[in-house]
């Protein structure tokens, strides 16, 4: 049971990963933050922050792992984050 759709799904072992873009998401190191309509964003971003934590509490609290990788990291080092994707179905 889901309370949203992750990115990728591995039922057998219950992970859910998301792919989460530095704008929508607030990367801390890389989400632009824009110049106008500040207020307006700054409540849109803060509740998909948000939201993001409460749907990782909730599949945690229903026996699900969660891998949340930004989009920037991917971009950046996908093998890496092959590696750490490997790490956690191996554990």
């Amino acid at each position: 049971v889901f309370c949203v759709k992750p990115d990728f799904v591995f039922r057998e072992v219950r992970l859910a990963l998301f792919v989460d873009g530095c704008f929508w998401h607030g990367c801390p190191k890389h989400a632009p933050r824009p110049k106008t309509n500040r207020a307006f964003w700054r409540n849109k971003l803060g509740g998909n922050m948000a939201r993001d934590r409460r749907v990782t509490r909730c599949l945690r609290q229903s026996g699900w792992r969660v891998v949340r990788i930004w989009e920037c990291q991917l971009q950046k080092n996908p093998l890496k984050c092959v590696r750490r994707i490997r790490e956690v179905l191996s554990s």
